[in-house]
C-alpha cells in the first residue's frame, strides 16, 4: 500500500507500540499526515521532542469520548487502534474502567470510523483474548468481536475492519525483562511457575506485521503471526544466570500457557507462509477472498505456546532482547 498520500491515525499513540509505529512510518513510509491520538498531554509533549516531522499532529483525547473521536477521524484514511487498559491486575480491581475503555471505546472507534468513511481500521488484540480467564482478556475478546462485526455496519464496505492478535512484546512497558533485571540485584528471581511458556515478539516485528496486514486485509480477519515461544525459566537464566529462582505460584487470572489460535477458531482459519488468518463466520464473507499460498488447517489444530514447535533457545532470547535496545 502506498502510504504517501494517506492520513494515518494511531490511538494510544504515546504507548510502546504507538511510538515504534510512528518511528517506522516516518522512516520508511512517510504518510501525508500522521496523527497521535492519546489522553496524556505530558507523554505527547515528550514525544514531540523526538518526533517533530511536519506531517505529525498530536491530538489529545480519550477513546471513551465519542464526540472527540468523530472530530479526530475527520479526513483520516487509516486507523491503528492500540489504546487499551492492559494490566491484568488493574483490570480485575477496576472492572468498569476496563470495560469503558476496552469495550465501549472500541464501539466508539467503529462508529467514528464508519461515520467519517475511514478506509481501513486494524485493532490490536492479545493472546489473552483467547479463552479468557481474566477481565482484561474478556474485554479484548469483546473488542475483537465488535471490530469483526463492524464490517456488517459499513455501508458498501467503505470502511473495513480487521484485528491483529499476537503475544507478549519484548521491551514494551510492563515487560518481565526489567522486572527480572531489578530482582537480579537481590540475588533472587521470583518465578510464577517454571513450566510457564509465552509467545514472544519484538515491537519492531509487531509494527511491521500490522503494516503488512493493511496490505492484505479484506475486512473481518483476525491475523495471527507465526511466533516463537519461550520458557520463563530460560528467560530468567538469560537475564540473571547466577541467581536463585523461587516459584511463587501462578497469579490470579494468569495462564500456564497461552493460545493464539484455539481449536474452536481453527476450523475457519487459513495458514499462510508467515501467519494464520481467522476468517469471520458471517454471511458477507466469501471464499472469493484470495490469500496467496493459503491452506486449511488440520482438524483439532491449535497454536499454543507449549506445543509450538518453534521454541527460542537461550542464545536466541539473549539476541532478541539485545536487538530491542532495552538491555538487561
Amino acid at each position: 500500500m502506498d502510504w504517501k498520500n494517506k492520513t494515518v491515525l494511531v490511538t494510544g499513540g504515546t504507548g510502546s507500540f504507538g511510538r515504534k509505529f510512528v518511528e517506522t512510518m516516518l522512516k520508511k513510509h512517510k504518510p501525508k499526515k500522521l496523527i497521535v491520538f492519546s489522553r496524556d498531554e505530558l507523554k505527547q509533549f515528550e514525544m514531540q521532542q523526538v518526533f517533530n516531522d511536519p506531517c505529525m499532529r498530536y491530538f489529545v483525547g480519550d477513546i471513551r469520548d465519542s464526540e472527540r473521536l468523530h472530530r479526530a477521524f475527520m479526513g483520516v484514511d487509516i486507523v491503528v487502534h492500540a489504546a487499551a487498559l492492559k494490566q491484568v491486575p488493574t483490570a480485575e480491581y477496576n472492572p468498569t474502567e476496563a470495560v469503558k475503555t476496552n469495550v465501549l471505546g472500541a464501539a466508539n472507534i467503529i462508529n467514528a470510523a464508519i461515520d467519517n468513511e475511514v478506509k481501513k481500521v486494524i485493532a490490536l488484540s492479545t493472546d489473552k483474548a483467547v479463552n479468557p480467564i481474566n477481565l482484561y482478556g474478556a474485554t479484548k475478546l469483546c473488542s475483537d468481536k465488535l471490530f469483526v462485526a463492524g464490517n456488517s455496519y459499513s455501508t458498501l464496505g467503505r470502511t473495513i475492519f480487521s484485528v491483529v492478535r499476537y503475544g507478549n512484546v519484548v521491551g514494551s512497558r510492563g515487560s518481565v525483562i526489567p522486572f527480572f533485571a531489578a530482582q537480579r540485584k537481590t540475588g533472587k528471581i521470583t518465578i510464577t511457575d517454571k513450566r510457564m511458556t509465552r509467545f514472544w515478539i519484538t515491537l519492531e516485528q509487531g509494527v511491521n506485521f500490522v503494516i503488512k496486514c493493511f496490505d492484505i486485509m479484506k475486512g473481518g480477519e483476525i491475523f495471527v503471526p507465526k511466533l516463537p515461544s519461550m520458557n520463563i525459566m530460560d528467560l530468567a537464566e538469560v537475564i540473571a544466570p547466577n541467581c536463585k529462582y523461587e516459584s511463587v505460584g501462578i497469579r490470579p487470572g494468569e495462564k500456564l500457557h497461552e493460545l493464539l489460535v484455539p481449536r474452536d477458531e481453527a476450523w475457519h482459519a487459513l495458514e499462510l507462509d508467515d501467519m494464520y488468518v481467522i476468517e469471520p463466520d458471517f454471511h458477507w464473507w466469501t471464499e472469493n477472498v484470495n490469500f496467496k499460498n493459503r491452506k486449511r488447517l488440520p482438524d483439532r489444530f491449535e497454536f499454543s505456546s507449549d506445543t509450538n514447535p518453534k521454541r527460542l533457545s537461550k542464545e536466541e532470547l539473549a539476541k532478541m532482547i539485545k536487538s530491542t535496545g532495552c538491555g538487561y
